[in-house]
């Protein structure tokens, strides 16, 4: 879909063919958009509007087929919800279900009238850049496996015109949004592609594709972990014919005029996830090819700040593994050494995450020395049982930093829910025979995972853990995106350097 932004409002008979869409904040019907086109359709949109119950409600939409006096062939009315909460989530949303409802109408060109938006605290060129990043998101389509989908179910939309006040402004602000846009597109990929495509060799192969945009990519090997020591990782995938992979992704966009320390991303990469000896049920385990969302995230966050040619500096390592069951996979009750000389004892080979993370997260601080260090991981189920699909749990040793990824969800869209971290938590992970297991008790799962990654962070390092498992994969449509992978995180992580690494 091609978009691009134009100067002036759309409300008039101007658009000669396609659809136009208005935007209408609750209670606010009598905009000087609406009476505009009150107007010129002889009173047909507040008789649609009455006859709908429609009053402005966030995801409202109504349409009005070949509306009188208009050459439009299609007017739709979008709500917008309370105008003083309104902000660039928001807009974004409305965008992506508008996008939605028209994608497979036939429709092929699309005229939103950003200018009809009224008492929304937003400057109108970041509202329209927005409106069109969420029409963009929503797009999204991971369908190349699909070979008999009939015509009329196939997005019919081609081009998306954003009519503002500056146009020329509209386009700069999202020119940095489309590159956002394309780097979570990467991820999603990688997200929803089978464990027969993507596997850690293929992960690192497709890591290789950002080099073109300035990103310096390294990957160790089975035999360079050995050599390493990453014990941890390596039990994990030791029941696999795959080996792993440590993907390290680094991104200068200081031109070398930085000597701040890098930002550090680690995330965890199982390309899929049988559980191993402690196998999942049979029942939905297809899903566990979505275990290498915290990595997609990384390496998609990377991408989009080179894309953008973001002035900070970055790395991100992408730990990659497969977990099988085999005569040569990890047994419960095994006992592991990790990178760097803390032993665990595995006690359930399906909390295989943080074995991966805890010896990149190690490695990643005895090279490159951060002062921040945030991971992301499909952790655990528990916390999708705490928090369902609507946030990603966080627990950070720094409330600085917690502060700031939390502000950088609420701008971005990908949201976060502190979840607390202690003593008494940390003692659940000792065990008689090593230094820690890599399970607690049933209860605060989500916690006692984070509490084992903890000691794996050195004094002074400023640290989050991202649990992601809820927000990676959706079972059902949503505003920006449609059923499966999300590309949570990338928004997340590209708008926390923005907000707090970035030369300005």
């Amino acid at each position: 879909m091609k978009i691009s932004f134009g100067t002036g409002a759309a409300q008039s008979g101007a658009v000669q063919n396609g659809a136009v869409a208005v935007f209408v904040s609750q209670g606010a019907l009598q905009s000087g958009a609406i009476q505009s086109l009150d107007a010129t359709t002889g009173g047909q949109v507040s008789r649609a509007l009455r006859s709908n119950r429609f009053n402005g409600e966030a995801g409202q939409i109504l349409e009005l087929l070949a509306p009188a006096g208009m050459e439009a062939s299609r007017l739709v009315v979008v709500g917008l919800g309370n105008a003083a909460k309104a902000g660039l989530p928001e807009l974004e949303k409305a965008g992506g279900a508008l996008y939605a409802r028209l994608a497979a109408t036939g429709e092929t060109a699309l005229t939103v009238d950003a200018t009809s938006i009224e008492g929304v605290n937003v400057p109108a060129e970041d509202a329209a850049a927005h409106l069109a990043f969420g029409a963009r998101l929503r797009s999204y389509r991971f369908d190349r496996y699909r070979t008999k989908e009939p015509a009329n179910k196939k997005p019919s939309l081609e081009t998306l015109t954003v009519q503002t006040g500056d146009a020329a402004a509209a386009q700069s602000r999202y020119d940095r949004l489309a590159a956002v846009a394309e780097s979570v597109f990467f991820t999603r990929d990688l997200v929803s592609e089978p464990g027969n495509v993507i596997y850690p060799k293929s992960f690192a192969e497709k890591a290789q594709e950002l080099t073109g945009l300035g990103v310096k990519v390294e990957v160790l090997g089975e035999a360079q972990l050995r050599e390493l020591g990453f014990g941890a990782l390596l039990g994990v995938s030791q029941g696999s014919v795959n080996e792993p992979q440590v993907v390290i992704l680094e991104y200068d966009g200081t031109g070398g005029q930085s000597d701040d320390a890098p930002v550090v991303f680690v995330g965890k990469g199982v390309t899929f996830d049988t559980g191993g000896i402690s196998i999942k049920p049979a029942a939905g385990m297809e899903g566990m090819k979505w275990d290498m969302g915290g990595a997609g995230a990384v390496i998609g966050a990377v991408r989009a700040l080179a894309a953008r040619k973001a002035k900070c500096r970055v790395v991100g390592l992408c730990g990659m593994v497969e977990n099988m069951p085999s005569g040569t996979a990890q047994r419960p009750g095994d006992v592991v050494t990790s990178y760097n000389g803390q032993t665990i004892e595995v006690i359930n080979t399906d909390a295989e995450g943080r074995l991966v993370l805890c010896d990149v997260m190690a490695y990643a601080q005895d090279r490159y020395k951060p002062k921040v260090l945030v991971d992301l991981a499909t952790l655990t189920g528990a916390m999708v049982i705490s928090l369902g699909h609507e946030y990603g749990g966080m627990f950070s040793n720094d409330d600085t930093l917690a502060s700031q990824l939390d502000a950088a969800g609420k701008t971005s869209g990908d949201r976060l829910w502190r979840m607390p971290l202690g003593d008494a938590y940390d003692k659940l992970i000792n065990t008689p025979i090593a230094d820690m297991k890599n399970v607690g008790p049933r209860e605060a799962g989500s916690i006692t995972a984070a509490q084992f990654l903890q000691r794996f962070v050195k004094d002074g390092v400023a640290w989050a853990h991202l649990d992601i498992a809820g927000t990676v994969w959706s079972d059902k449509d949503a505003a920006l995106w449609e059923k499966g992978a999300t590309g949570y995180g990338v928004r997340l992580l590209d708008q926390f350097i923005a907000d707090n690494y970035e030369a300005k």
